[in-house]
């Protein structure tokens, strides 16, 4: 597989996280405090900011980086959250 092609998919793997974690949280299935859609998110936007690192679009990296820091916030805070009520 070649570069572009391994960039594009990588492009539209992040699409489909974001997208399938907004339809799932709407329909019900996934609740927004859940770590299934934190890392939906995180995926989408990890996926994302690689894929527009390559081609310079700055605003796409700038907004994916701090999706991606808000999820990465979400699922720490929920981890010690946790881990403080087991002790």
């Amino acid at each position: 597989m070649n570069t572009a092609l391994l960039l594009e998919t990588l492009g539209w793997l992040g699409v489909v996280a974001y997208v399938l974690a907004y339809l799932l949280l709407t329909l019900g299935v996934l609740k927004p405090n859940g770590y299934p859609f934190h890392i939906l998110n995180m995926l989408g936007a990890a996926s994302l900011i690689v894929y527009s690192l390559e081609y310079g679009d700055k605003p796409n990296v700038a907004v994916n980086v701090i999706w991606l820091m808000i999820g990465i916030g979400a699922v720490v805070r929920r981890m010690v959250r946790n881990s403080s009520r087991n002790l």
